[in-house]
């Protein structure tokens, strides 16, 4: 087969518009694997690229798409042969190479891992970059000393991607969390999750001019970044630990060291993109295994043609939960 569909964005006229396109398998950047794609994922990052972000893709016309989960149609390397399933996420995929947004892709093989034997391909994109990158929140907070019965574990921006699946292995893992929403309306989602508070968005926004709060949180998942972040960092009990891992609420971060020397706290980054394969390898055994989480309250899969109004929800902050994008 030398056709397939991939969204493809363009410019036009300064605007950025998808369509569903018709591709040629030769027109694929170079590399050394060959796949083709049964299932992806929609992240905020895909969106940022599909709206002509040019700070996650340079040019266009480009197909999005950071993930990826399929079959080995062809490989000129001895460690993956035809018909190997395998997951591909973060690196350049679907940044400013085509991404997983089309039935084909073209990659390295260094960015190819084999699929667990515990996850179909379907279950590695319900969880794609947002699960990875909740795994490896969740590993560097137990890096960092904690452990169930300490208290509550805070979730920013909990009905999101990452959000919603922290909540939800936090949650498994026998954790107390709260979960920090702006949707009122999504209580009952996140409850059914495993949250056992809800917290409100404008209590976390609330002192940002103090230096300090009070102790609250046992741990964090911060998907929000800016102000809140910050007032996160103020509430932790003394020793606590927080993973950030995105900046919805804006990239600036103010505040002062007195957090970090009085009460012996951490502020731990997170990213997944560029990870080394062993390590997500490593993520992905445990997501499969200890980890595995039953996701089925969160997904929503679309086809292709779908993709643009799923792109707008994200962008406009409305999404919850998980969509999983079916190339079939």
């Amino acid at each position: 087969m030398s056709e397939f569909k991939a969204l493809v964005v363009s410019e036009e006229q300064g605007r950025y518009v998808s369509n569903v396109v018709t591709r040629r398998v030769e027109d694929l950047p170079e590399g050394e694997v060959l796949i083709r794609v049964k299932y992806s994922s929609l992240n905020f990052k895909d969106a940022l690229s599909a709206s002509g972000n040019k700070g996650v893709t340079r040019q266009y016309p480009h197909t999005p798409g950071i993930d990826a989960a399929g079959v080995v149609e062809s490989s000129s390397v001895s460690e993956l042969k035809a018909g190997d399933e395998v997951i591909v996420t973060g690196y350049d995929l679907g940044m400013n190479t085509a991404g997983g947004y089309g039935q084909y892709i073209r990659v390295p093989a260094g960015w190819v891992l084999k699929r667990p034997d515990g996850l179909t391909l379907r279950e590695s994109m319900l969880l794609g970059t947002a699960g990875l990158t909740a795994a490896l929140c969740i590993d560097k907070l137990e890096q960092g000393g904690m452990i169930t019965g300490q208290g509550p574990i805070l979730v920013t921006g909990a009905t999101g991607g990452v959000g919603s699946i922290a909540v939800a292995m936090l949650a498994g893992l026998g954790y107390e969390v709260a979960a920090a929403t702006g949707k009122a309306s999504q209580a009952d989602f996140l409850k059914k999750l495993g949250a056992t508070t809800i917290v409100e968005r404008s209590e976390l926004e609330a002192g940002k001019e103090k230096p300090l709060l009070k102790e609250r949180w046992a741990g964090g998942v911060d998907t929000v970044g800016g102000d809140i972040l910050f007032n996160v960092v103020k509430s932790l009990r003394y020793g606590a630990t927080v993973a950030c891992c995105g900046l919805t609420a804006g990239t600036g971060f103010q505040g002062s060291v007195l957090p970090f020397i009085l009460r012996n706290v951490n502020l731990m980054g997170i990213d997944s993109v560029e990870q080394p394969l062993v390590v997500k390898a490593s993520m992905w055994d445990r997501l499969s295994v200890q980890w595995k989480t039953d996701l089925s309250s969160i997904e929503h899969e679309v086809g292709l043609d779908e993709l643009p109004q799923q792109i707008e929800t994200i962008l406009g902050g409305q999404m919850v939960g998980r969509v999983i994008v079916n190339l079939g």
